[in-house]
């Protein structure tokens, strides 16, 4: 390269005293100015440079700081210091001000100041965020053992859960537990354990679900807060509810005989509500009929009883007269309906002897004929 050939002097010129020199054919970088080697600058002079500048800057007459310097340099220092109390709460975190470990205050959401460690420290505790913990869902191994659960009718159920839970009190939730997560996993699994014995296994998995869900949330809720937790649960969520895999089809064949029993229950019920209500419209058709025939009768014979009365009343007046009136009428009701041949006997000296089709029946006159519309000229169409 041209620097170490001694025969090109290379970007920094000859080497000084000469080529005789042996001492002074090593090439050497320059000490001064602003030259440039291929390699670029060399930060390393540069650094040494501003150390030695900053030495004599802060030495002093006696050799040792001077006192105006580390006088800056404490200012400094306790600023900083002082400045490390600034910190930021979200907004949706509540911060707890701990003084010398001790619970001191609580910061809402914005810029806020605490005094520096050791004197003072934050924890920040997120207080509206919805938290979620899984129980059960597991396919095998120790953690398979919290989702089999013994019911109230002696069987074993395979039950998956979620818990969803905020932080109420951020006070308490820091120091009432000393690990939160599990605290509540374990209240949450002993809840459901003390609810599910006592609740049958058909209820669980079908109609029964809401309601276990609610009595856990409630006794998780309780337990809680004797314990001061600071943790409001919001829900309680079942997932699956099923037998252990080895009786699951047995299980299965239990729960349809059981749906066919219901649906053949419900179809002898329809039938029940059928007949019945059809029996009570009959019913009630012929006490309908017999009361109306009881008021026509109890008419019938109040008017008859009146006719009886205005009868006697008339015959009382005059006897002769209302007797032949009714002899008379009852003729006319009794012969209406007959065919009559009216003789006078007075002087015959024979018998009379009539043809026979005088006394056979005679048909009902026909109804005469509607009248025909006339038109405009006065004349039938």
């Amino acid at each position: 390269m041209p620097w170490n050939d001694n025969a090109n002097p290379g970007p920094w010129g000859a080497p000084s005293g000469g080529g005789d020199d042996k001492r002074d054919q090593t090439p050497r970088r320059p000490l001064g100015g602003g030259g440039r080697g291929p390699g670029g600058p060399d930060f390393n002079v540069s650094l040494d440079r501003l150390a030695r500048r900053l030495r004599q800057m802060m030495r002093g007459p006696g050799g040792g700081l001077r006192p105006n310097i580390l006088g800056g340099m404490a200012v400094a220092v306790f600023a900083l210091w002082m400045a490390s109390g600034m910190y930021v709460v979200q907004p949706n975190e509540k911060g707890v001000v701990l003084t010398f470990g001790a619970y001191s205050r609580i910061s809402p959401p914005g810029l806020r100041y605490h005094l520096p460690s050791p004197m003072e420290s934050v924890e920040k505790v997120r207080v509206t965020d919805l938290n979620r913990i899984d129980i059960g869902g597991a396919t095998s191994g120790e953690a398979k053992k919290e989702s089999l659960m013994l019911t109230g009718d002696q069987d074993i159920v395979d039950l998956d859960f979620s818990v969803f839970w905020r932080v109420a009190d951020p006070k308490l939730f820091l120091f009432a537990t000393r690990d939160q997560t599990d605290g509540i996993k374990a209240v949450a699994e002993s809840a459901m354990r003390e609810v599910v014995g006592k609740t049958p296994l058909n209820a669980i998995s079908t109609t029964g679900r809401l309601r276990v869900q609610q009595q856990t949330a409630d006794l998780m809720q309780r337990t809680l807060d004797s314990w001061g937790a600071g943790i409001t649960v919001v829900e309680v969520q079942i997932s699956s509810a099923d037998p252990p895999d080895p009786v699951k089809a047995a299980f299965r064949d239990v729960t349809r005989a059981d749906q066919d029993a219901e649906a053949a229950v419900n179809v002898a019920n329809t039938y029940f509500n059928r007949v019945v209500n059809e029996a009570k419209g009959d019913a009630s058709i012929i006490v309908q009929g017999a009361e109306a025939y009881r008021s026509q009768a109890e008419l019938e014979a109040k008017g008859e009883a009146a006719r009886f009365n205005q009868l006697y009343t008339e015959y009382r007046r005059a006897p002769g007269v209302t007797r032949d009136r009714l002899y008379i009428e009852a003729m006319q009701r009794i012969l209406q309906g007959t065919n009559k041949v009216v003789i006078d006997a007075k002087g015959a000296t024979a018998p009379i002897i009539l043809p026979p089709d005088v006394f056979r029946n005679r048909p009902d006159p026909a109804p005469a004929p509607p009248p025909q519309p006339q038109s405009q000229t006065g004349k039938a169409p």
